[in-house]
């Protein structure tokens, strides 16, 4: 089997970062970023949210352990974070950025229902041989 080329490793990032938001540990879904990485993410009055911009591993994991425990995200709150429609530019051996559709939903284990909608901007670095998110820039509609 062929190695994964650096797109196909950084879908796969993307992939294991909405898996673990929604059912993985705080710690794994930080290691998926880089060590100084920004994560941007605008208002969401329905979930009661304010504009967020987050620099380095610990306060990325301080907001995602704050929306767990306001039962918005995470394990037991049955909700699934889906990202789609991706497009990965791999800019030099080192860096990429890729563009994402991002949906939603809640009650997924009952009546699921899309919440929201939204795109990601994305960059990425090479960091200790793996391909981490190093900024995220999310927006809604």
């Amino acid at each position: 089997m062929a190695p994964e080329s650096p797109a196909e490793q950084i879908r796969t990032t993307l992939a294991r970062i909405a898996h673990l938001a929604d059912t993985g540990t705080v710690e794994d879904y930080v290691e998926q970023f880089t060590h100084q990485a920004e994560w941007t993410m605008p208002a969401n009055p329905d979930r009661g949210l304010p504009t967020q911009v987050r620099r380095g591993r610990e306060e990325i994991a301080a907001g995602v352990r704050e929306r767990r425990s306001a039962g918005i995200q995470g394990p037991g709150t049955f909700t699934r974070h889906i990202t789609t429609a991706i497009a990965v530019d791999v800019t030099s051996e080192t860096t990429a950025r890729a563009e994402a559709v991002w949906t939603f939903y809640v009650d997924t284990a009952t009546a699921p229902r899309l919440s929201g909608v939204g795109s990601y901007a994305d960059e990425f670095e090479l960091e200790d041989g793996r391909w981490r998110l190093s900024k995220r820039v999310i927006s809604r509609g």
